[in-house]
């Protein structure tokens, strides 16, 4: 797997509508890539541990976080967005797998005048530790109808990359723990991993692709941080890697050869900064520039705020049927939606050809054939 520069993954992402949903972890995951958007370095500490900050690398808070009160109910609301020439990056706090709240992000994302070009989003933790006893039928039946629903919303170009759970720690702490409960609920290592198996062949089945961050990082809590459940700035760089790699991969793309990113979670210094690669664009690559959108708030509490809007992508027309000439679910086209990088003056190469994969632990090179269709991509 390269290691991708920023100005790559400006091309992969040029002119795309990206939405993370999720908990504390996929907020980094929104945050290094805003980051990674902009320059080549690394989250500071305090950048992962702030929430609710009013901005953050020239992103805008729109709802919740310090525009309320802070607090670490299953009610807190946490929405934020990075907007530049050609990249909107969007991100929203859940709790819940599936909840009225993520009925209403549904119902946004459907009307809006974007529709979104890549969904990332994990809900494990919370889902896990709140919500009572019978935690597994109930987390069981909300990704059934999360993934029933995501089929029904999401317009078929769009590619939902569903992460799984990151590895726990045998004694973890976090906001989505009760102040009374145990420093560790029973079993909760082994109830993420049951969970993840089930959100993965809920994804599957419903032809959505999986990244198993469980199992990438199974050897990686070195990288852990002292609560058992975060992670350090090095570890979401090269989950971002992981990500854009499987972005690219599920588009047809293959990104250029730059130093493998395999060892370096393991053996770049800290003072070091990061590079990334490529870019995707499936069937939209003429839609027009995307523009500041004006963040309006309908009272003087921020709190209420409504979202600004973006055009609707070509991936669905305003009558809300797909658009013609789609290829399964959010895959590249042809090679007229493909552009060429101006790394090294190489271009990207077409699907039919071989790509070099490195296996994040071991490092070892694996080639294999990238077939233009694909459902359910597990990586």
């Amino acid at each position: 797997m390269p290691h991708l520069r920023a100005h790559e993954v400006q091309k992969l992402l040029h002119n795309k509508f990206v939405v993370i949903l999720g908990d504390s972890i996929q907020r980094a995951v929104y945050k290094d890539l805003v980051l990674l958007l902009q320059k080549d370095c690394l989250l500071s500490s305090s950048q992962l541990k702030s929430k609710g900050e009013l901005s953050f690398e020239h992103d805008v808070l729109l709802e919740g976080g310090r525009w309320g009160r802070m607090h670490n109910g299953t009610h807190y609301r946490e929405v934020r967005q990075f907007c530049s020439g050609h990249h909107l990056v969007r991100f929203y706090f859940l709790t819940r797998a599936y909840s009225p709240y993520v009925e209403d992000i549904l119902h946004q994302l459907r009307w809006g005048q974007y529709a979104p070009d890549l969904v990332v989003m994990n809900s494990c933790l919370w889902d896990l530790s709140r919500y009572g006893r019978n935690f597994r039928r109930r987390y069981q039946e909300d990704l059934e109808k999360l993934f029933r629903r995501l089929d029904q919303v999401l317009p078929a170009s769009c590619l939902l990359v569903w992460n799984t759970a990151m590895p726990i720690a045998e004694v973890v702490s976090g906001g989505f723990i009760l102040p009374d409960a145990p420093a560790c609920p029973t079993r909760l290592r082994e109830d993420v991993m049951e969970a993840n198996f089930y959100s993965s062949s809920e994804a599957v089945r419903r032809g959505f692709d999986v990244l198993d961050l469980h199992f990438h990082f199974r050897h990686a809590g070195q990288h852990r941080l002292s609560d058992g459940v975060h992670w350090d700035e090095r570890a979401h760089r090269y989950l971002s890697q992981l990500l854009l790699a499987h972005v690219a991969d599920a588009w047809g793309v293959v990104l250029p050869a730059h130093n493998p990113v395999g060892r370096w979670i393991r053996d770049v210094p800290a003072q070091r900064q990061p590079d990334r690669a490529d870019r995707r664009q499936p069937q939209d690559h003429h839609r027009r520039e995307l523009s500041e959108a004006p963040v309006s708030r309908h009272s003087s509490s921020p709190s209420n705020s409504h979202f600004a809007e973006f055009p609707r992508g070509a991936g669905m027309s305003l009558s809300g049927k797909p658009a013609q000439h789609i290829v399964s679910r959010g895959r590249a086209l042809s090679a007229e939606s493909l552009p060429t990088t101006e790394t090294e003056s190489q271009p990207l190469i077409l699907p039919g050809t071989t790509v070099s994969h490195t296996d994040p632990i071991e490092g070892t090179a694996i080639d294999r054939p990238k077939p233009m269709q694909r459902q359910g991509l597990h990586s």
